[in-house]
């Protein structure tokens, strides 16, 4: 199935990261047309800019719904391939992006092994300062339409429980209305993309800050 609005969206989206000079370790583009979706997926490494944090991943998801919603609005598009299919063109829709932007710890730095401790001491550090952490983003985050949750995996050794995967992951919806033509389009992605960038730095700072009080101190 054919997405030209969103290839655009992708586009601005590689365009704006190399202007800003971010390097990604992934950038690819999935497609699924069981469920008429499609999507972005985008990986930051971040081992050279935070001891905790490794990584930064941003998923934005679209379907054909959201295609044919945009294309009604947008000059020049009256032939989009999707607005001829009537089950779509029917459908009346907020045009909207949903992104997720996931954290990935470093599990090693932020549980260190300490001599002589015993038991399950690394996960009930860690369960404090993801409680900080959570604290702080809810400050942070407090104006926004975001939900955030964290998703983690437990293991054992001989030295007791500890995590495995420390997963933060916040949940993001922009509007795409009152778009007129792809320029405006383009322009609404890049100012988004800046303020989810900047969000993500400001997190990532945040969880720096309260780790190294709590495990690096």
């Amino acid at each position: 199935m054919l997405y030209p609005i969103f290839n655009s969206v992708v586009n601005t989206i590689d365009t704006q990261l190399a202007k800003r000079g971010i390097n990604t370790d992934v950038f690819k583009t999935w497609e699924d047309n069981k469920i008429h979706a499609t999507g972005l997926e985008i990986l930051v490494g971040l081992t050279q800019s935070s001891d905790f944090v490794h990584s930064l991943s941003i998923n934005f998801d679209w379907d054909s719904f959201r295609e044919t919603a945009v294309a009604k609005n947008l000059e020049g598009m009256h032939k989009h391939p999707l607005l001829k299919i009537k089950k779509l063109s029917d459908v009346d829709m907020l045009p909207t992006i949903d992104i997720e932007m996931t954290w990935l710890f470093n599990i090693e730095t932020c549980q260190p092994q300490l001599p002589g401790k015993e038991g399950n001491y690394r996960i009930e550090q860690a369960s404090k300062w993801m409680e900080a952490i959570s604290s702080e983003i809810n400050s942070l985050l407090k104006n926004e339409n975001i939900i955030t949750r964290w998703h983690i995996e437990i293991e054992g050794d001989e030295n007791g429980k500890f995590l495995s995967a420390i997963n933060l992951i916040s949940y993001f919806q922009y509007e795409l209305t009152e778009i007129e033509n792809l320029n405006e389009l383009q322009g609404h992605v890049s100012r988004q993309l800046q303020d989810l960038l900047l969000k993500g730095s400001r997190v990532i700072s945040l969880c720096d800050n309260v780790l190294e009080e709590t495990v690096a101190a």
